[in-house]
């Protein structure tokens, strides 16, 4: 691993996940030095502990949050608003593993929804033909199933019930991907065993992370300086304006700086804002990057919920892959339904441990009890569509609450918007009939769980005065500035989003690739 003088001005990538890792690999394999600051450590394979809650606490970022809003995760969750990683590989070590596409409307929804009240609406300044050879080079790097020739994982017996309850509704739209982990061996990764436990971490090596796939390979170029339990606190500028250094804590919490050529903040839509709104500095007294005001706004979470039903025979739902099975019947816009927007519905299956956590947060008596005991027959879905971005629902610096560092935390606040209950209530209901098409007894809407996909909050724009970024991931305000994650998408579509961050960040990197070799930061 190659070691870079803290006193060198380089390129930092702050965070190593979808979009830091991935940014990190790219500019490495095109001959750039790279220093890449992580806030946890880097866990191998082996280290990976199969137990629910012992790999939650393992992985999960778990510093000091707090939540506002109407959302019921305020109340069930409100320390643990987000369920992301403090870990090499970021949430890439945290995901189910879904890969679906954005939709072609899905990037002009300002457009094709018009005006909705109280949403915030922007149309992106990329289209999907702009991002097709980057969705391809992400399936590729990724594995994607169902994509570039690539076998398709097998049917368990979590998606056969929710395939022919699909069929009998009438869906058409239906199979077991496209999804990040290799049914056969791909890329110096073994196929999937079924073990059904690749959720969090995975032993086995078949699913991609940034941690398993573009780290490595960007410490074998020789031209990356990975430091673990480095905890980025402030981005710092010179008299123009323009970036140039890095503080972080190490591992022992000493305060050091890192000289810096650019910053690329690849931090997760929570930490990324927060740092922004922490680098205050006279010149910008709102945070780094926001002249528009728009910094830490627009948070989405994606609309979720999930169902769970019950039938007379085992399903045993654990076996396989935690989300190999989609229905994309209702990824569509269609106001008729009474809301803007689609969703898709995928197949879940949680743990006994997690599943009674989060099939509804205090709850007790026959019912709950009955689902319980009768485990082995349930069937599970996730349903995730697009929620409403909204300017009030944002991430704020709480003053009255400190983090190990003496800093604010992040205060996440979150309104659910009318359209956003309207689909869930739909959904609920469509994913009830398809269940009850093929024999449950029992059904049970579970309320969302801590949320997964954090998107929005530095928002990509074509006018500086709407959003964080331009069409290249490139701070409007500051030219050696950008931001690569989940935080920089405009509006959220209803497709799990690693995907797309990824795409995204092979994109972005182009752009910072020219750039240095033209001089221009």
């Amino acid at each position: 691993m190659k070691k870079i003088d803290q006193k060198e001005k380089a390129v930092v990538i702050i965070g190593s996940g979808a979009g830091g890792g991935t940014m990190a690999y790219e500019l490495t394999k095109a001959g750039i030095p790279c220093v890449c600051l992580e806030a946890g450590p880097f866990h191998k394979k082996e280290d990976y502990v199969n137990d629910e809650w012992g790999a939650f606490l393992q992985m999960a970022w778990l510093d000091a949050r707090t939540t506002s809003g109407n959302w019921r995760v305020a109340k069930d969750f409100s320390g643990l608003p987000t369920w992301l990683c403090k870990a090499v590989g970021g949430t890439t070590t945290h995901w189910a593993g879904a890969t679906p596409r954005f939709m072609d409307y899905e990037f002009k929804t300002k457009s094709t929804y018009g005006n909705i009240k109280g949403a915030s609406l922007l149309d992106w300044p990329i289209t999907l033909q702009d991002m097709e050879p980057y969705y391809t080079r992400a399936e590729d790097a990724i594995g994607s199933t169902h994509r570039g020739g690539r076998a398709a994982l097998p049917a368990n017996n979590n998606y056969k019930v929710f395939a022919e309850g699909a069929k009998r509704v009438g869906y058409k739209f239906y199979a077991t991907g496209p999804y990040g982990t290799n049914a056969e061996p791909y890329d110096g990764r073994p196929g999937s065993i079924q073990d059904g436990f690749n959720f969090q971490g995975d032993k086995n090596g078949s699913k991609w992370s940034t941690a398993k796939r573009e780290i490595p390979r960007a410490l074998e170029t020789g031209l990356l300086d990975l430091r673990t339990h480095s905890h980025v606190t402030r981005i710092t500028h010179n008299k123009e304006g323009l970036v140039d250094g890095v503080i972080y804590r190490d591992v022992d919490g000493n305060e050091q700086r890192q000289e810096a050529q650019v910053v690329i903040v690849s931090g997760n839509s929570i930490e990324s804002p927060r740092l922004l709104l922490l680098s205050e500095s006279s010149m910008f007294p709102n945070g780094l990057a926001n002249s528009s005001g728009e910094v830490g706004r627009n948070y989405m979470r994606h609309l979720t919920g999930s169902m769970y039903a019950r039938f007379e025979k085992p399903v045993k739902m654990w076996r396989g892959e935690t989300m190999a099975g989609f229905c994309a019947d209702e990824v569509k816009h269609n106001p008729k339904r009474g809301f803007a927007g689609g969703y898709y519905m995928e197949t879940l299956a949680l743990g006994p441990a997690f599943l009674s956590s989060f099939l509804d947060p205090g709850a007790w008596g026959r019912e709950f009890t009955d689902m319980m005991d009768g485990y082995e027959n349930i069937a599970g879905m996730w349903i995730v569509g697009e929620d409403m971005p909204q300017s009030k629902n944002r991430i704020t610096l709480n003053t009255d609450v400190k983090d190990q560092y003496g800093n604010p935390v992040p205060n996440v606040h979150f309104d659910e918007h009318k359209n956003d209950i309207a689909m869930r209530n739909y959904a609920y209901e469509k994913a009830e009939k398809l269940y009850e098409a093929v024999g449950a007894v029992q059904t049970w809407r579970t309320p969302p769980y801590p949320s997964t996909h954090n998107l929005g909050t530095n928002r990509m724009s074509a006018k500086p005065k709407d959003g964080v970024v331009n069409k290249w991931g490139r701070s409007h305000d500051i030219k050696n500035l950008y931001i690569a994650d989940g935080s920089v998408m405009t509006t959220g579509a209803a497709a799990n989003p690693t995907l797309t961050i990824t795409a995204l960040s092979i994109r972005f990197s182009e752009n910072v690739i020219s750039e240095l070799k033209k001089g221009n930061i």
